[in-house]
């Protein structure tokens, strides 16, 4: 018997023995078994029945990727009340970027090496159709080999009904001649309709955010998927939103990897409540990676989490720490408190310091060669992820 086996048979709670048993065998566990890990106090417990699947999935190694974060406008034809980067044209936080403006931040992107850039935004009541072609045909000329990640679902639907005014296919077939590669994952929120109503109401509903991935899937492209938790949301809610992802992984495999988020009140409507605490996002990352067992990655939002507590995670299921991005917003502007500048040595000593091996990324979660060269300091732009 492996010794790790062993060791943790003989420590497990009785309880979860077998959840982790069934893990080991590389059966699936179900939404009543995820429930109980949920409600379990040993968190260690759960990172070592997560890692088993971790450990499975992708060795000892974790992964980041050189990016950019961009985010081409605030204005937002919405009002929801967990988000405090959304704004009127009228607000004095409110700003658009020209596409030169953009360019030009990718350009000092691209001499530090980054290979994505990520890009979302409000829902925009009138830039035209031709801006969004044009800017991400502006990007890709600025370097082929660049990635180019953008757009929530919500996003996408926006676009569709009411700026391209085309069916959702179509839409997403102009934007990907144009140069799009992945959609981010954002917009997920919690699925459950009561809880959608409480943070986001008028938001797209779960079904409409699944749709716009499968569509996006069967033309053969990736995306990511994620989930806001910590606010109102139950841990039944949890495991049914994972539940939904797990289903339409199982249809489509487009998905590259989950991204789960804490929500951030300081400065939204929601300020009132109070903000999960490390546990839970440990708790959260575990439950995750042992449930949804047709994702390959599971990603570690530093911005969300902090980096020590995301080098922490690499212990509790998680194998990504996402990327070095630039000028993050989204979450800065609801009060996170986590740098806005951050060093690729940064990454690496992170992932070391949790025992894991440091590899650099690509947008679909492929491994590149390290450079061998200094890390080059980076300043922070939005989620979406």
């Amino acid at each position: 018997m492996h010794f790790t086996h062993l060791v943790a048979t003989r420590l497990l709670p009785g309880a979860l023995r077998p959840i982790y048993d069934k893990v080991v065998a590389g059966e699936r566990i179900s939404e009543g078994e995820a429930l109980t890990l949920f409600k379990h106090n040993d968190v260690n417990a759960l990172g070592t029945i997560a890692n088993v699947l971790r450990e499975r999935k992708n060795g000892n190694v974790a992964t980041y990727i050189r990016n950019l974060y961009v985010n081409y406008s605030n204005h937002c034809i919405l009002n929801c009340q967990f988000c405090a980067f959304g704004a009127k044209k009228r607000d004095p936080h409110a700003f658009e970027l020209s596409i030169e403006e953009i360019a030009q931040k990718v350009r000092k992107g691209l001499e530090h090496g980054i290979n994505e850039v990520h890009m979302v935004g409000g829902l925009h009541p009138n830039l035209p159709a031709q801006w969004y072609l044009d800017l991400l045909g502006t990007l890709r000329a600025l370097d082929e080999q660049l990635f180019l990640k953008a757009f929530t679902a919500i996003e996408i639907r926006h676009l569709a009904e009411r700026i391209f005014k085309k069916p959702i296919l179509e839409t997403l077939q102009l934007l990907r001649q144009a140069g799009l590669g992945a959609l981010t994952g954002g917009g997920a929120e919690i699925f459950d309709e009561g809880v959608r109503d409480r943070i986001c109401r008028g938001k797209e509903s779960a079904q409409e955010w699944l749709e716009v991935h499968e569509i996006w899937h069967g033309m053969g492209m990736p995306s990511t998927a994620t989930m806001l938790f910590g606010h109102v949301e139950t841990l039944e809610q949890r495991v049914d939103h994972l539940r939904q992802l797990r289903d339409l992984q199982d249809r489509t495999k487009g998905f590259t990897a989950f991204i789960p988020f804490a929500f951030v009140p300081e400065t939204t409507d929601m300020a009132h409540i109070l903000p999960a605490t490390a546990t839970d996002e440990l708790r959260t990352l575990a439950v995750s990676r042992i449930f949804l067992d047709n994702f390959d990655h599971i990603t570690a939002y530093w911005i969300s989490f902090g980096l020590p507590l995301a080098s922490l995670a690499l212990n509790y299921g998680v194998d990504d720490l996402h990327g070095t991005i630039m000028e993050e917003k989204i979450f800065h502007m609801a009060g996170a408190k986590t740098p806005i500048a951050q060093k690729q040595e940064a990454f690496e000593k992170a992932i070391r310091e949790a025992g894991r091996d440091p590899v650099p990324r690509d947008t679909k979660y492929n491994r590149l060669p390290t450079s061998g060269q200094p890390a080059k300091t980076l300043s922070h732009e939005g989620a979406g992820a």
